[in-house]
């Protein structure tokens, strides 16, 4: 069995088939998904997700590319969310510092605040890290939680070794699929293997042979679905030479430990 430890299930992307899509992956072998909610507004849709799908399980936080259009009373929403529900994480929380526009300072704001809220009900963190590594960093130093998963991660050895001193296990996927990717992959191959979880975070980073141009047909943009992971897996075991069925049970296990909520389900 595997574990997408990143979904976006709810996705509007999905609208049209999820069932299709949930039970493709079900099919294909990923027996756990985490769905992470990025705003208020999709907290209901995370839920309802999670309810009607029995291998999906929620985590609730407002993402730092959302943060400009929360509003007054999000914060408390959350709050109250994770206190009636227990979720699986807190998250999908962080910095983000390539998308433009962005106002940092209110990124560190509501991560501050969601960092402190993870701590207070001893829940892991699902992290958003793109070009804020060092920062996010900063942030768990100043406010340490219970571990979670730098999800998509794409820094260097340093700060990956940072990550894992403080708790983390790292997220890869679709990114790890591209040849070209020489950094990701020889992180992916040389990392301790007991700090590696997978991924899709589907709908978006769709792997190599989804993004690929075949022939004059551009797939760039394509989405990504949950059933891909399999075939992840099987990149990753490569680049470690070993065997997928033993990789599959150790991320496995990797995500269980550092998503102590999975084992009610796992």
């Amino acid at each position: 069995m595997l574990v997408d430890t990143h979904c976006h299930l709810d996705a509007a992307e999905f609208d049209a088939d999820r069932t299709a899509v949930a039970g493709a992956a079900k099919t294909a072998g990923v027996g756990l998904i985490v769905v992470p909610a990025v705003e208020r507004a999709n907290f209901g849709a995370v839920a309802s997700v999670c309810r009607d799908f029995p291998t999906c399980r929620a985590a609730y936080g407002i993402h730092p590319m959302f943060v400009g259009q929360a509003r007054e009373g999000d914060l408390d929403a959350l709050a109250e969310i994770i206190q009636r529900e227990h979720p699986l994480a807190v998250g999908e929380v962080g910095l983000d510092h390539f998308a433009e526009p962005r106002d940092e300072a209110l990124q560190e704001f509501y991560f501050s605040i969601q960092l402190k809220m993870a701590r207070e009900a001893n829940l892991p963190v699902l992290l958003h890290c793109r070009s804020a590594m060092d920062q996010v960093l900063k942030q768990l130093r100043r406010n340490p939680v219970s571990g979670g998963i730098a999800h998509a991660f794409n820094g260097s050895r340093q700060q990956a070794d940072e990550f894992i001193k403080l708790g983390f296990k790292l997220g890869f996927g679709g990114a790890m699929t591209f040849p070209r990717a020489h950094r990701i992959r020889e992180l992916a191959a040389t990392l301790p293997l007991d700090a590696i979880v997978l991924e899709t975070d589907a709908p978006d980073i769709p792997p190599e042979w989804i993004s690929i141009k075949r022939g004059t047909e551009s797939k760039v943009g394509a989405r990504n679905t949950p059933d891909q992971l399999p075939r992840i897996a099987q990149v990753l075991a490569d680049l470690r030479s070993m065997a997928v069925e033993e990789l599959a049970e150790v991320t496995t296990a990797n995500a269980v430990s550092v998503l102590p909520g999975l084992a009610r389900i796992h």
